[in-house]
């Protein structure tokens, strides 16, 4: 068992220099010529094709049990109005569901209790934008008197990030070569290239206010253009 035991550690021992120098070899990378650090952006623009919109009832009673019921009652309408839209269980999601005191503060007096307010919100991906607006009237019609958005989105943005990508590279490579010109250089290779941020900023969603005269206009909404970008940072090796 003892010689068994130490056959094993100096084979272990034998592997050690071996592993060390593959680990020496993947950190470290030696650049024989002038090192070259860039950052390049690439961007692109998409048309947004999903909406998302809160909508919600706001409900006041005398009693705790009344405004819930009431809030209950009014978001079933509003949920039917969703589905009947078109709008698949998927893209329907509750986000919020509180309830309130509510009270009057007499002048040198004990606050009084007056009542409560209930509120029940539903977070909303429209996948047809143009019609968004159409459905966001009916669900007013239906009792919906809280609503909040649109944030536009692009829903499956991989592609487009890609092409950012792409043209991060080619804005970086591009960039290196002016500078390698300027100092009578050439680029050798890239030694690295990663990845500092990419995505999109949607713009912030605006409040939309149901109003009792809302079924007098339409409420359109547009999607117009959104940027997407990727930031690459890039070595590069000039001789």
């Amino acid at each position: 068992m003892k010689r068994m035991m130490i056959a094993a550690l100096i084979a272990g021992a034998a592997l050690l220099p071996s592993v060390a120098a593959a680990q020496q070899a993947t950190i470290n990378q030696t650049i024989a010529g002038t090192r070259l650090d860039i950052s390049a952006t690439g961007e692109v623009t998409r048309v947004p094709d999903v909406a998302i919109i809160t909508a919600g009832v706001v409900s006041r009673a005398a009693t705790a049990t009344g405004a819930l019921q009431d809030s209950a009652n009014r978001m079933q309408r509003v949920l039917a109005a969703l589905k009947h839209a078109g709008v698949a269980d998927r893209d329907i999601q509750t986000s919020n569901v509180s309830l309130n005191p509510e009270y009057r503060y007499p002048e040198n007096q004990s606050p009084q209790l007056v009542g409560y307010t209930a509120s029940n919100n539903v977070t909303v991906r429209f996948r047809d934008i143009r019609s968004s607006g159409r459905i966001l009237d009916a669900l007013v019609a239906e009792g919906a008197n809280q609503i909040n958005g649109p944030s536009l989105t692009v829903d499956k943005p991989e592609t487009a990030l890609d092409e950012a990508r792409a043209k991060a590279i080619a804005i970086g490579r591009a960039r290196a070569e002016l500078y390698a010109r300027s100092m009578g250089m050439r680029v050798v290779r890239v030694v690295v290239i990663s990845e500092s941020g990419g995505g999109y900023a949607p713009p912030p969603p605006m409040p939309m206010y149901a109003r009792a005269d809302m079924a007098q206009a339409k409420t359109a909404i547009e999607p117009g253009e959104q940027k997407l970008s990727v930031s690459l940072n890039m070595t590069f090796e000039l001789q």
